[in-house]
């Protein structure tokens, strides 16, 4: 997994270092990562007591983290929390508002009481908007390269009725992502490993960046 996240990490970065230097006169795009649940909500608690709340955290820190060490801040990227503290569904979709973000991602670990149920399914929101045909592009594009890269099994792009979707869903692209079960031997093990959290931000930013080639 190490040596994965190396090659992507030199892949991604041969991709963007020739346009670092040609933002658009409007600046970096604004992105908004929002790590699901925190403080008292831990949310799913999978196999050996792994806790969704801390996997979701990790991997956005790791987004903000490679944007900034590897990406010279390609994107300017905003965390919905930056701790283990339980922040009000409103307070996400009002941050997204107030910032006008040209994306926001929701990150979450999936439960069922299947022990054999696995795979990345990616929400978007069930009423169509101004940002509908975005946020399913950009849907399938992280769902393709979790599957094809890192090796997750597709469970498809769906429709939800989620909060979080439908208060940014008109502001700009918004998907809701399930990170695989922790319910499951096999992903819990894989998303447990932080060398894991940065190959898939790693996937997250290059589907930003295809999806506004940048």
């Amino acid at each position: 997994m190490q040596l994965l996240f190396y090659v992507l990490s030199f892949l991604f970065f041969l991709g963007l270092q020739a346009k670092l230097y040609t933002q658009t006169d409007t600046g970096p795009k604004v992105i908004v990562i929002d790590p699901g649940h925190g403080g008292r909500d831990s949310g799913a608690i999978g196999i050996n007591v792994v806790k969704e709340k801390e996997i979701v955290l990790s991997i956005a820190k790791k987004l903000e983290n490679i944007n900034s060490k590897l990406l010279n801040d390609q994107f300017e990227i905003y965390l919905t929390r930056y701790s283990d503290t339980l922040i009000s569904l409103e307070d996400r979709t009002r941050l997204t508002r107030s910032i006008n973000a040209d994306v926001f991602i929701s990150l979450h670990c999936n439960q069922a009481r299947n022990p054999n149920a696995r795979g990345v399914e990616i929400y978007v929101n069930t009423e169509k908007g101004i940002h509908s045909d975005a946020s399913i592009l950009l849907a399938y594009r992280v769902q393709r390269k979790m599957k094809t890269l890192l090796g997750f099994k597709s469970r498809g792009v769906k429709f939800g009725n989620f909060q979080v979707l439908r208060e940014t869903s008109n502001i700009c692209p918004s998907v809701l992502v399930e990170f695989g079960f922790l319910s499951n031997i096999d992903e819990v093990n894989f998303l447990r490993n932080t060398k894991t959290h940065s190959s898939i931000a790693l996937v997250i930013l290059q589907s930003i960046n295809k999806m506004y080639r940048l």
